[in-house]
């Protein structure tokens, strides 16, 4: 067999397309790998994702009770602050008096401090 210009064009084109499909072969064993890869990772990630995401569900809705029952105490707190200053109002109207107005006299005092000091550096 004599080699031709068009047996040579045919052997360059068959030559071509086995190598067009190897190379297609190996992108797609490559692609398959790939993808194998990344739904490994995946698998392996999400049960991590699901478990942090959990643990921040947890931590949120516990900071969110301590924040409650926080306020809670603050409130009780206050209201029983509030019923002591009224019920020591009631049995020494007197002396309350007296600590209102000695209060209300330094705190005078203060604010009268505090504006000839500010006064002075300006």
């Amino acid at each position: 067999m004599s080699m031709t210009p068009t047996n040579l064009a045919d052997q360059a084109t068959e030559g071509a397309e086995r190598a067009i499909r190897s190379t297609q072969r190996v992108a797609n064993d490559t692609l398959g790998q790939l993808a194998d890869g990344v739904d490994s990772a995946r698998a392996r990630a999400t049960p991590t994702i699901n478990r942090v995401a959990d643990e921040a569900e947890h931590l949120a809705r516990r900071s969110i009770e301590v924040l409650r029952n926080g306020s809670e105490q603050l409130r009780d707190k206050a209201l029983r602050t509030s019923d002591n200053t009224i019920a020591y109002i009631r049995e020494e109207p007197l002396k309350s008096v007296m600590v209102a107005a000695a209060g209300g006299a330094l705190l005078m005092a203060l604010a009268t401090l505090l504006s000839r000091s500010r006064g002075s550096r300006h």
